[in-house]
């Protein structure tokens, strides 16, 4: 089983009314809840960001039918809504968070809906939820230069280690992007694992940096969902996304020849 294909299903928001900039990827609570009862019922069993990579890095055999379920960001939701379900169903989760947007001493404001504060995050992480990083401010890491990359990665790692006590072991990055230099960058900021999206099923052989994940969106139904956990169709489902992300990765390259260029003619 250590070379199974694994879904790593994520989240945004879970709310009943989320706001328009996070409306595309939240889901209601109901169908949260509805989510989750399917998980159960096709038999699978929930695991952490950590317990994964942990498992592949060591070789170890994974548990029947392994699947994560993952949240980006850090709103409250998550809190309100997700938790007391994952509760029921003894889930465990991993909750990556943008520092910088948590209600608290550190907030910058920048939050996109109402996000959880310090104590509701403690909360999860004392439920089983494993809480990573996620960048502090939350911009597209590969077109940072290396200071910045560097300080967005240790604040985030150093703030989660303040508030919980341990510091966070697993990350994800902001939009799903990322290069080699990123990469390289996490690693030597101590993080263990990183998750990308890439909407695939996750592999070993991807590497402990680069594991894809698939996205649950607000118009995923009932069908497309359980499709995404038994590895069928998800090529169809996000055909419209590959090929813009695919457009949009040529325009990145371009900026950052741009911005190459700019610093070695000053």
């Amino acid at each position: 089983m250590t070379d199974a294909r694994v879904p790593v299903l994520m989240y945004h928001s879970v709310a009943a009314v989320p706001q328009q900039a996070t409306r595309r990827l939240s889901v209601s609570p109901e169908a949260f809840e509805a989510q989750m009862a399917t998980v159960e019922g096709l038999g699978m069993t929930p695991m952490t960001a950590a317990e994964l990579a942990g498992r592949w890095r060591r070789g170890r055999a994974l548990p029947v039918r392994p699947v994560l379920i993952t949240f980006d960001d850090g709103y409250e939701g998550v809190h309100r809504h997700a938790l007391p379900v994952l509760a029921r169903h003894r889930f465990p989760a991993t909750l990556f968070v943008t520092t910088g947007w948590l209600r608290g001493p550190h907030d910058n404001g920048g939050g996109l809906d109402t996000m959880l504060g310090w104590d509701q995050v403690r909360e999860l992480a004392a439920a089983g939820v494993e809480i990573g990083g996620h960048s502090h401010t939350h911009p597209q890491l590969d077109q940072l230069g290396g200071h910045a990359l560097r300080t967005e990665l240790a604040r985030c790692r150093d703030l989660v280690a303040e508030g919980l006590g341990t510091p966070p072991r697993s990350f994800a990055y902001p939009y799903g992007h990322s290069d080699r230099r990123v990469r390289q960058e996490v690693r030597s900021a101590g993080y263990a694992q990183a998750l990308a999206v890439g909407n695939a099923l996750a592999e070993r052989r991807q590497g402990p940096y680069a594991l894809r994940r698939v996205t649950v969106r607000r118009r995923t139904d009932a069908g497309e969902f359980e499709r995404l956990l038994q590895g069928r169709a998800i090529g169809h489902a996000f055909a419209k996304d590959r090929a813009l992300t695919k457009g949009y990765a040529l325009v990145r390259r371009a900026r950052q020849v741009r911005r190459k260029a700019t610093r070695s003619g000053g």
